[in-house]
């Protein structure tokens, strides 16, 4: 459950504030961000989508074949299908994509439960990313619902371009090494900048024809085709992270087909990417924070107990690292930028601290990165002769990274000057990183890179820019969480302002998302899902409860 960022995969400046390291992380980045950026045309959809053939009154319903799935990792209760959508939902001769889904059949109702109680019908789930695949996901962890599969199919799909589902792809990502090593100036920049265009080049060869339809908007429409096809009058409907924003999209696109809704880790409907990156880089810094109070109070914390000099010790640490980086078995490089990596991930969930305690206290007083590699360093390819046994091992190594920038680009309308000079675009970048820094000196400049990751490419659109208060839009339950790194709780409260009908349920502890953390939490939601009532006004959860 999580909500990436567009971002590259490493930084190559120290956190020095010089224009040398700027320039240098500018062209490093550059070339990085290419393996991700998906080329070709981004149609905008509509302020007002106009429903299509299959979301029409009267249209013929689309039906689900349940069958075994192919997947190595499914439980044998799961069921999966495929189902057919339009490619573009306003044009629907264009051509179709085929969805992967998966179902976990209710446990306690029908002729085959032990409980016989009245069925929900389905809950339509969606874990986060945009690019991370729904289908494995729920297929890794079946029993994480259990209390609403009693009642409920649950029931995951791949969007389009995710997984599964027509998955996008750059052909790869390139090496580090392809890019600029030393220089900086406008001239490198060039270079960086015409390698950039031609690896997105290879994005749109290699995604196929989905790619200019990939987008919140158009996955919300396919949200309904499923619901259809799953027989519900109303979508019953789950989110977290990037899904809370597919959830808002649905109800402000189908109000009146919109069921019982959960948004958990509320993304934003409003900012710019910039500002989003902003927002997160704020929120990360705040979660490590929070991570280093508590490390303060546990014995033998590698840090002692003073936790402002605690947080210039981890800055210290991500700079030496850029600057010689350890080398283990292999010629594997671990940077400070892997050290930053390797904290945001442990971040997104309080059992991870411990780990994170003692990974942190490893590499300091041993120079051992191993335990920050386990939380999320470099990887390694998978061996040659696992790949090919199973159906998600042909999906592109570079799905998820593809689809995540697709999707943040389709949804956002706003656009750098693509004739704009290398020069021009590198003062951008040192005019931001000021404020990165001051947002978050560990992940600022991971966080500053956002504003390259669209640039250049066709508007998205501004219909999820102007939901405000849809009409008819019923009462939906967004959770937040007070140190959330990935989903700051201001978006929450923002959220709710823009969709109107909601109650905010403030859960005041620590990491990404509240439902698997807090019983509390897990308490409201499934009563709200399963029984259908929900308190009004604001209502809170503790930390740790």
């Amino acid at each position: 459950m999580h909500r990436s960022r567009p971002r590259p995969r490493a930084f190559s400046a120290s956190r020095s504030r010089s224009r040398r390291r700027i320039a240098a992380g500018f062209c490093a980045t550059t070339l990085l961000l290419g393996g991700s950026l998906a080329a070709g045309p981004s149609p905008s959809p509509s302020p007002t989508p106009s429903p299509s053939k299959s979301e029409s009154a009267g249209a013929t319903a689309p039906r689900l074949r349940w069958g075994d799935c192919p997947e190595k990792s499914a439980p044998p209760e799961m069921r999966c299908a495929s189902l057919s959508v339009p490619l573009d939902h306003d044009a629907p001769g264009k051509g179709s994509v085929k969805l992967a889904l998966a179902k976990l059949p209710a446990t306690e109702t029908g002729s085959g439960g032990s409980g016989g109680r009245k069925p929900l019908g389905s809950l339509l789930l969606n874990f986060g990313g945009p690019g991370a695949p729904a289908v494995s996901t729920l297929a890794a962890d079946p029993n994480a619902f259990s209390e609403l599969n009693k009642r409920y199919d649950l029931v995951a799909f791949d969007p389009r371009g995710v997984g599964l589902s027509a998955p996008v792809s750059c052909d790869g990502s390139p090496e580090a090494g392809e890019s600029a090593s030393g220089g900086a100036g406008a001239d490198t920049a060039a270079a960086e900048l015409a390698a950039l265009r031609a690896w997105a080049q290879r994005c749109a060869k290699a995604s196929g024809p989905v790619l200019p339809y990939i987008g919140t908007v158009s996955v919300a429409r396919d949200m309904d085709v499923i619901r259809e096809a799953l027989g519900e009058k109303k979508l019953d409907f789950l989110g977290f992270s990037y899904g809370t924003r597919l959830g808002a999209v649905y109800a402000a696109l189908f109000p009146q087909r919109t069921g019982r809704m959960v948004l958990d880790g509320v993304d934003t409907l409003s900012e710019p990417l910039t500002e989003q990156a902003l927002r997160s880089a704020v929120g990360q810094q705040r979660a490590l924070e929070n991570f280093l109070a508590w490390c303060a109070r546990q014995k033998g914390c590698v840090y002692g107990t003073n936790t402002r000099t605690a947080k210039e010790k981890v800055e210290a640490l991500v700079t030496r690292l850029d600057a010689e980086p350890l080398v283990g078995e292999g010629g594997v490089r671990f940077t400070g930028q892997d050290v930053t990596e390797a904290i945001g991930n442990a971040l997104y969930s309080q059992r991870l601290w411990p780990p994170l305690a003692k990974a942190l206290a490893l590499v300091e007083r041993d120079g051992d990165p191993v335990g920050l590699m386990q939380l999320g360093g470099p990887l390694e390819p998978p061996p040659p002769d696992t790949a090919g046994e199973d159906p998600a091992d042909k999906v592109p190594a570079d799905n998820v990274e593809a689809a995540l920038i697709a999707v943040s680009c389709a949804d956002d309308p706003d656009r750098g000057d693509a004739k704009a000079s290398p020069a021009a675009i590198e003062r951008e970048i040192e005019e931001l990183q000021p404020v990165f820094l001051a947002a978050s000196p560990i992940f600022g400049p991971r966080q500053l890179m956002t504003v390259l990751s669209c640039y250049g490419r066709p508007a998205g659109t501004d219909f999820i820019r102007k939901i405000d208060r849809p009409a008819g839009i019923p009462r939906i339950l967004l959770v937040g969480t007070r140190g959330d790194p990935a989903t700051p709780y201001e978006w929450t409260e923002e959220t709710a302002k823009r969709l109107g009908n909601t109650v905010v349920l403030d859960y005041k502890g620590d990491g990404h998302t509240g439902y698997v953390a807090s019983p509390c939490v897990r308490g409201y939601v499934d009563h709200f899902l399963v029984d259908g009532r929900l308190p009004s006004g604001t209502r809170s959860c503790p930390a740790g409860e």
